[in-house]
């Protein structure tokens, strides 16, 4: 049975990057948020403490332990969360921790997780034409000899220009629909892999988000994660799928985590400048005797730890063997539009010091819309659920 509080390793873990966050990270928000683009040096020191400050091995490094387990899966969201109360853009330009990279610890063999483990992976599934929409990408591979040929064009590239690798999603036979679409590691500099052109965002500006194009790009044929062997009757084409979509059960508790930082930023900030004015939110009241400010400050206090607690399962579920297709989806569409509602009523309730620049609650509220948006928006996570709770295919429930 889940625990709900953190284990004293997973909380030491939180508190270190908390006070990182706060001393080594928001420093900086303001200049990058600015400087869109500008390749955020700094943090190349945060990523070497981080990666120098492993405390806590995955379930997959202890085969033989028993009982309940609190690995990586929980350890990820825990420090998302707490690099994410200092800035959302910079945690995700932080070096070596690309969306891709969490595709690669998912699915990729030993050999593979050797090469590309330690590599700066961002991850390329959205299309000009296809967006949630995920199964209806037209980028292609095609096998030739020893090598993967590939073309086509992924936008909304997290990380694309700064990363090392990138994980890209491709159809082997656009005819077999589904089934037929593998994810390949394509590293950066390969001839025919060239970033168009970075996008200027509403938030996140630390973090670059690109497009990138495919011409005729060739790549090793061990470079692709999972099986490449086509599936040849249905069932075995929707379980390959799944084995492909399963990446997102990976992403999507981090991803909500991400809200649930920011969302706790919001909050905390508010409190501290309703505080200037002598305000202070008590939980010992009845909610009868509470201004409507009070009461509305524990209501979205109410929400972030209902979001918090869905994403801690969703992660624990994953560090336990668990299907947690269900949770990961319910985990990142709570999160998201918590985080977003959140941030943007903090905004309001502080006025012009919520909506200046001398505060960064605008900054948290602009940050906080993409977490609703990446990895799933809002209306595909509740589709997904919807399927799972009525028993529904994709084909049933639409």
């Amino acid at each position: 049975m889940i625990n709900l509080e953190l284990g004293s390793k997973h909380q030491e873990t939180f508190d270190k990057l908390r006070m990182m966050a706060e001393h080594m990270m928001r420093p900086y928000s303001r200049k990058y948020d600015r400087e869109e683009h500008t390749y955020p040096k700094e943090m190349e020191e945060v990523a070497k403490i981080l990666s120098s400050n492993r405390p806590i091995a995955s379930a997959k490094s202890d085969p033989g332990a028993k009982g309940v387990r609190n690995g990586a899966n929980l350890l990820s969201v825990t420090a998302y969360e707490a690099m994410c109360w200092g800035d959302v853009g910079l945690m995700l330009s932080l070096p070596g921790r690309g969306l891709g990279n969490a595709a690669i610890s998912a699915v990729a063999t030993p050999e593979q997780l050797k090469k590309f483990g330690g590599r700066y992976a961002a991850m390329a599934i959205t299309e000009p034409g296809a967006g949630s929409d995920s199964a209806n990408i037209s980028t292609t591979a095609v096998l030739d000899g020893d090598e993967w040929i590939i073309n086509g064009e992924k936008i909304f590239v997290t990380d694309g220009e700064h990363c090392d690798v990138v994980v890209v999603w491709a159809t082997l036979d656009k005819s077999l629909g589904k089934a037929a679409i593998k994810s390949f590691v394509v590293e950066k500099g390969t001839p025919g892999c060239e970033v168009t052109r970075l996008e200027h965002k509403l938030g996140i500006r630390a973090s670059d988000t690109a497009a990138i194009n495919f011409s005729d790009c060739r790549i090793p044929k061990d470079n692709i994660l999972g099986n490449p062997e086509v599936a040849k009757n249905a069932e075995e084409r929707k379980k390959a799928f799944g084995g492909v979509m399963q990446t997102f059960d990976n992403t999507r508790p981090p991803v909500a985590a991400m809200a649930i930082g920011v969302g706790r930023a919001a909050l905390d900030l508010t409190r501290e400048i309703l505080g200037r004015e002598g305000f202070e939110l008590s939980f010992d009241k009845n909610p009868i005797n509470s201004s409507s400010l009070e009461a509305e400050l524990t209501r979205m206090e109410a929400e972030w730890n209902a979001a918090r607690l869905l994403v801690q399962r969703a992660a624990w579920m994953a560090d336990n063997k668990m299907p947690n297709s269900k949770e990961a989806s319910m985990c990142k569409a709570k999160a998201g539009r918590m985080g977003n509602a959140v941030t943007l009523r903090c905004v309001a309730m502080c006025s012009s010091l919520g909506y200046g620049e001398n505060e960064l609650l605008e900054k948290f509220a602009r940050d906080s819309k993409i977490l609703d948006i990446f990895e799933g928006t809002q209306q595909i996570q509740q589709l997904i659920v919807a399927r799972r709770v009525l028993g529904k295919s994709s084909s049933e429930l639409k």
